[in-house]
């Protein structure tokens, strides 16, 4: 069933609702920064208490108001919970950030990580879009962060790349039942991203050749301020001096 919010001259004054996941650092966080204005409510997810507590200190000052929401999106019952906290209120953007990464030889992969990489990868942001856009108003967007690895499969990135493959033919079908209402999904391929993720991941990584979240949210932002019959449907982003 599509809700729509009544257009009255009211409508103007309407604060905007922007929900983020996995915004306690990194790429969340970034973009949390990019789109604090005075006329948005911030619904911000993370796990880290601590991290997403700094996140919200940094932004509120910019904002209508701040929502912290800690939920594990890795299970179902995450997910409903997130939803239940935030409330009937339509949300004008959705943008799906939390992610997990098991970086190890396929065969090395337990069926916990696999379906913990699945939950939070693939399940939450279906389970998100699935909630949430019936109620968006016309010129909402829904911004999904990928990766190069959505495109390309890397050596011992088998479940990273399973997830983001899985996300990018579940948006690209999902783009094109909302056309017509006029809710634009927007796909973000960043090439590897100097975040916090690499502190878990085994090897030698350049890190100075990596792309930073603030340049992955400034895409994001240029995106949304595109004009609302306007839709940048896919970027992809990388160092100019070329892929690790």
């Amino acid at each position: 069933m599509w809700i729509r919010r009544s257009q009255t001259a009211a409508t103007v004054s309407i604060v905007k609702r922007y929900l983020i996941t996995g915004a306690s650092r990194g790429i969340g966080r970034a973009i949390a920064e990019k789109l604090a204005a005075p006329d948005v409510t911030l619904l911000l997810h993370g796990r880290d208490t601590v991290a997403l507590a700094e996140t919200c200190k940094s932004v509120g000052p910019q904002c209508k108001k701040v929502v912290r929401l800690i939920h594990d999106l890795a299970t179902a019952k995450g997910v409903c919970d997130l939803i239940a906290e935030i409330g009937a209120e339509p949300v004008d953007l959705l943008v799906n950030n939390a992610g997990i990464a098991v970086v190890k030889p396929f065969c090395e992969v337990t069926m916990v990580e696999w379906e913990q990489t699945l939950g939070v990868n693939v399940t939450a942001p279906f389970m998100l879009i699935q909630h949430f856009a019936p109620q968006m108003p016309p010129g909402s967007s829904i911004v999904n962060i990928l990766s190069v690895a959505a495109k390309t499969g890397f050596t011992n990135w088998s479940c990273y790349c399973m997830s983001k493959f899985a996300l990018e033919g579940l948006s690209q079908s999902i783009r094109e039942e909302l056309r017509d209402h006029r809710i634009r999904v927007i796909n973000i391929y960043p090439a590897a991203t100097d975040t916090d993720i690499w502190n878990n991941v085994a090897g030698n990584w350049p890190r100075e050749k990596m792309i930073s979240a603030d340049e992955v949210a400034g895409a994001v932002a240029y995106a949304l301020a595109r004009p609302a019959e306007v839709m940048l449907e896919n970027i992809t982003l990388g160092n100019l001096s070329g892929d690790l």
